[in-house]
């Protein structure tokens, strides 16, 4: 990964991340992050949001980086807060566009990380007034390595309540990633740009085929023909 994300432009933030470091941002580049992250996620968001309660130590107050994820914790006596965790799996993100307006209004979080994305008018419409960028992790199977980026864990709020999954993880991290800078302070969005360039060529793909045999059951040489 080393090799890789050297060529890609790797970055390395500090949270809380200030206006400098997100200015910094490009699409493509490879983030790591050093200091504090917060998870939240629907039961966090319900729970603040709709139902106004505030979890204990405020966590928004001391980073403003928010994780979508399940983290794998189990308590831990000899560990520092009580609790070990050993792989974090992130979350589709774009299930929380409803909450992150009031989120960021709320919490003043600069950086969601998750998996997928979210979609192009959620950066334009939700992000870019709030002055946040997206990171993502990269592909599956790297909750393991994500883990070894946590070094401890500082506070875990209605834990009772929500679960392991779904509880607020105050997480002390560094060097936690590789994340890809999926969207930019501009809400330039590298999943959409690849997309873009993918579906340019995809025509070019059918150039050339012979006229289809089973054209009667729907076999086509047309993508605009294809039922699937």
């Amino acid at each position: 990964m080393g090799k890789r994300a050297d060529r890609l432009g790797k970055v390395r933030l500090t949270t809380p991340v200030d206006e400098e470091q997100l200015r910094r941002l490009e699409i493509g580049q490879v983030a790591f992050i050093d200091g504090l992250i917060y998870t939240a996620r629907e039961g966090v968001y319900h729970r603040w949001l709709e139902e106004g309660l505030r979890p204990p130590g405020e966590p928004t107050a001391r980073t403003n980086v928010n994780f979508h994820c399940s983290p794998a914790a189990a308590p831990d006596e000899g560990a520092e807060g009580g609790y070990r965790i050993g792989a974090v799996t992130a979350t589709a993100s774009f299930r929380f566009a409803k909450y992150l307006p009031r989120w960021f209004e709320k919490t003043g979080a600069r950086v969601i990380i998750g998996k997928g994305g979210m979609r192009p008018e959620h950066y334009r419409d939700i992000f870019v007034p709030a002055g946040a960028v997206y990171l993502t992790t990269v592909g599956y199977g790297t909750g393991a390595l994500l883990g070894r980026g946590i070094r401890a864990v500082e506070q875990v709020a209605w834990l009772d309540e929500l679960g392991i999954a779904q509880a607020m993880w105050l997480l002390r991290v560094e060097n936690f990633g590789p994340l890809l800078v999926e969207s930019d302070l501009a809400g330039n969005s590298l999943f959409e740009k690849n997309n873009a360039e993918i579906a340019t060529r995809v025509s070019r793909l059918y150039e050339g085929l012979r006229e289809p045999a089973l054209r009667r059951y729907g076999e086509s040489r047309d993508k605009t023909e294809e039922v699937i």
